[in-house]
């Protein structure tokens, strides 16, 4: 199969390329720049040029591939809302292009939209009152093509995926305890946080893109809920710190815009993921990769 994927070179994106690539399919990935092309055509994929907020590009794309991974996202978190208008946007052009074609869509949302403080499921529907809550639009928005024609279907993902190259919210935990000289986490550190390494979730996504099943939410979660103190106290072995408590008062003025989302609590199930599509993650979990060398190397 053809597979266009937005957001090709990112950390999650790249992996999928690898991923399809090294399973048979070819790959036409979006690229906004001449790095980017580059970095796709080593990869050995199409280059596509074009840009999230580009909406021809993306029905072109779409139109002359037999399936469509979605991973791009604008990570401004001073305008999220912004942020999930262009993302609901950019389904919507591809839902269109790919209209009544029966071929599949795969579309990249978060755990973060789940009601928090309870295990979420795959049949949990999006909170609009959540952390993710910029992104219900479009998870209703491709749950929607079902009836459209489009085999649409969603892979929700955790806080934190990790591995090589990271440049999530763990690396702004780790430079956040080397400014401040100590490892925190919030309160008791007991709220939990789900977590999958990257080339696990790539796995994923091809799964999903090859058999999942038209409305289907999937879980990118091989961590069902690791402790945040546990997450804090591996940084601070790590970086030779103490591993300190911070209230929720005093959380902001310690973790910035991070104190949030370091504060959740949100564990999450893949169960049927997994029974579904014979999804097995195989990679290290989130505490065992902090104990390899990458993250701390400046």
């Amino acid at each position: 199969m053809r597979i266009f994927v937005t957001g090709a070179t990112g950390f999650i994106g790249s992996a999928i390329v690898q991923e399809l690539i090294g399973a048979g399919h070819q790959v036409l990935g979006l690229a906004r720049s001449d790095a980017s092309a580059q970095s796709l055509a080593v990869a050995g994929a199409e280059v596509h040029r074009g840009t999230l907020e580009d909406l021809d590009s993306l029905r072109r794309g779409a139109i002359g591939s037999d399936g469509v991974i979605h991973t791009a996202f604008i990570h401004d978190f001073s305008n999220m809302a912004a942020a999930g208008k262009t993302d609901l946007h950019a389904i919507e052009a591809l839902g269109a292009a790919l209209e009544g074609s029966g071929r599949p869509l795969v579309v990249t949302s978060g755990i973060g939209l789940l009601a928090p403080g309870r295990l979420g499921t795959e049949a949990d529907a999006a909170d609009p009152k959540s952390a993710g809550g910029h992104r219900v639009a479009s998870e209703a928005a491709t749950l929607s093509l079902e009836t459209r024609g489009v085999r649409a279907s969603l892979v929700r993902l955790p806080p934190s995926v990790h591995g090589v190259g990271d440049h999530g919210f763990v690396p702004f935990l780790i430079a956040i305890a080397r400014e401040k000289g100590v490892s925190a986490y919030v309160e008791e550190g007991l709220n939990r946080w789900p977590a999958v390494h990257r080339l696990d979730a790539a796995r994923l996504f091809r799964l999903a893109m090859e058999k999942g099943l038209a409305g289907s939410r999937f879980h990118g979660v091989a961590d069902g809920g690791v402790p945040t103190r546990d997450i804090a106290a591996a940084i601070g072995r790590h970086l030779n710190l103490p591993v300190v408590a911070k209230s929720r008062e005093d959380a902001p003025g310690h973790f910035g815009w991070l104190a949030h989302f370091f504060g959740m609590d949100c564990p999450a199930s893949s169960v049927w993921t997994q029974e579904q599509l014979g999804w097995h993650p195989t990679q290290p979990g989130l505490v065992a990769d902090l104990d390899g060398e990458h993250y701390f190397q400046l």
